[in-house]
């Protein structure tokens, strides 16, 4: 008998209309849709992390914010440097008429201050005559003065002197026999001299107010009010400034010391000039400029909505990946992952782009008189165009020779920031130390911002020798204390602190290389990007009905994400 292979039954296929053959196409649509979306949902994230480039070769996609931004700069800085020219021109007339009053009023005056006040006299009848000069300079300031300047009114309304004198209530003293008797309570007289009075000298000089007992006398105080115009912005094609000087000259016997210190204050301010009648070309030039502060501000809101557009698109791209992670494999993802969403350098430019809306605002009324604060605009301009310019290193970035200094300084700026805060104690004792033991010797330790300018600047090894030639030696103590205290900070944190910090950014710079060279730790949303290599690839083994759904909803990812980088 022949041998004849045994029949094995063969499974039973399952009926169309039966609840397995449904159950099985169910789980099969389920696990392909899956699929479909974790490899939506990787392609969206491999073009989001493109730069500019690589989403043009990808998608052509037109890099509108990358032409945006280069624009910008270019109007940013070309509006920065006009207005800087501007804001020279003002700050140069401030101090030029500073000083032009100085050698006015002030008896004396040799062109240098002496530490923090002007000048000082040292005899009652030097101290009659300096007061007396003020007086009469301000009474024949319109024959005297080169500049383009006039009486003003003061707080009052009125156009004059005020002359106010501060001393102790009543006392007497005997320095030889070493008694006082004297009311501490102080007492301030006030008189003002208007253009009439001053026009009889004889008659103020001899009341009884400029009779002056300097023993307890504290402190002259003179004060008053003029007005300039600038004419040298006519000469840079634009509308002059009307400015109102408030001057204060202070007589200082507060010591009683034998030298009264000369103190000389101007404060100037800026106003509307209340009638300007100028021919040429000044007008037209003011409306170029308004013209062209108006193109600014409009680029800047453009970038400003590009930018924020990305950052919510981002956020939204964020929040679908992390609800896939959680989904998938029951884990949140990491935090570095989550923070790889937000552009640190988008958020730069959105913040650039507000000051630089603000000023060119604040420009723009400085321009037409409204406004005045030449300073806020300076600040807001120069700081958006710092951060401008900062931003080009995002663009160096994309190239991996210039990427090493960013990823260094974002690897070193935690421990950096760490070690500066432990040196940064070290040096407040430093500097309270000296401004408390140093402070009456030394010019530089008089006060604490000096101190800590001081210290600074022996950490850079500038202004060794002077600030240990400068040290009064009336205290022999005080002066070996204070080789110690110099020589002690300058090996501490020039041998041991600075290397140590020069330290801490080599070893970060050093570890970038030798992850550039062997390769950077894959965090879970790289291993997640790498589990296809390239959209072409995937589409290659994938099946016909998968590509096809793949890219109907690749179509409606596309239109949000087109601006997401």
């Amino acid at each position: 008998m022949a041998w004849q292979a045994y029949p094995f039954p063969q499974a039973r296929k399952p009926e169309r209309g039966s609840g397995v053959f449904r159950l099985t196409v169910r789980n099969a649509m389920a696990h392909l849709d899956s699929e479909v979306k974790e490899e939506c949902l990787r392609e969206d994230l491999k073009f989001y992390f493109m730069n500019p480039c690589e989403k043009y070769r990808a998608r052509h996609q037109i890099p509108w914010k990358l032409g945006l931004q280069i624009l910008k700069i270019i109007m940013v800085t070309t509006q920065l440097v006009r207005f800087g020219l501007s804001n020279q021109l003002v700050v140069a007339f401030k101090e030029e008429n500073t000083v032009a009053f100085k050698y006015l009023f002030l008896k004396g005056y040799s062109g240098g201050d002496e530490d923090n006040y002007s000048c000082s006299v040292y005899t009652q009848e030097d101290a009659y005559e300096s007061i007396f000069y003020v007086i009469n300079q301000y009474h024949r300031l319109k024959n005297i003065s080169l500049g383009t300047v006039g009486y003003g009114e003061n707080e009052e309304n009125k156009i004059g002197l005020k002359v106010c004198k501060q001393y102790y209530k009543k006392g007497t003293m005997f320095p030889a026999n070493k008694t006082l008797n004297i009311d501490s309570d102080i007492e301030t007289d006030c008189t003002h001299l208007d253009l009439q009075a001053l026009a009889s000298p004889w008659h103020w000089k001899n009341t009884s107010f400029f009779r002056l007992e300097f023993y307890r006398l504290l402190q002259v105080e003179i004060s008053f009010h003029l007005k300039g115009i600038d004419l040298q912005t006519i000469l840079s094609r634009e509308l002059p400034d009307c400015y109102i000087f408030q001057n204060t000259i202070i007589f200082d016997n507060k010591a009683h010391s034998g030298k009264i210190k000369i103190y000389f204050d101007s404060d100037a301010h800026i106003e509307e000039c209340k009638e300007l009648n100028i021919s040429g070309s000044v007008q037209k030039n003011a409306r170029y400029v308004l013209v062209f502060d108006a193109s600014v501000i409009v680029i800047c809101a453009a970038s400003l909505v590009l930018c924020t557009r990305s950052i919510v698109l981002a956020l939204s791209l964020r929040k679908r990946f992390l609800s896939f992670f959680l989904e998938k494999y029951k884990r949140r993802v990491c935090d570095a992952d989550q923070w790889e969403f937000i552009n640190g350098w988008y958020v730069l430019v959105i913040i650039s782009d507000l000051m630089t809306i603000i000023g060119s605002i604040l420009k723009m009324e400085i321009k037409v008189k409204n406004l005045t604060n030449y300073d806020l605009c300076s600040i807001l301009l120069g700081t958006s165009t710092l951060l401008v310019w900062v931003g080009v290193i995002r663009y160096l970035g994309y190239f991996q020779k210039y990427n090493v200094l960013i990823l260094t300084m974002q690897a070193s700026l935690p421990k950096v920031l760490r070690f500066c805060a432990c040196a940064g104690m070290i040096y407040l004792g430093y500097t309270f130390c000296g401004w408390i033991v140093l402070g009456p010797y030394h010019n530089k330790f008089v006060a604490l911002n000096t101190v800590s300018e001081c210290l600074f600047s022996l950490v850079n090894g500038d202004d060794m020798f002077a600030t240990f030639a400068q040290i009064q030696q009336k205290s022999m103590m005080v002066w070996l204390f204070s080789r110690l205290y110099l020589y002690s900070f300058i090996s501490l944190f020039i041998y041991m602190i600075l290397s140590l910090f020069i330290a801490l950014i080599t070893d970060s710079y050093d570890t970038i290389k030798k992850y550039q060279q062997n390769g950077f730790p894959e965090t879970d949303l790289q291993e997640f990007l790498k589990g296809c290599s390239s959209r072409e690839e995937y589409q290659a083994e994938s099946s016909a009905f998968l590509s096809c759904i793949c890219c109907l909803r690749r179509k409606e990812s596309d239109d949000r994400l087109i601006h997401t980088n």
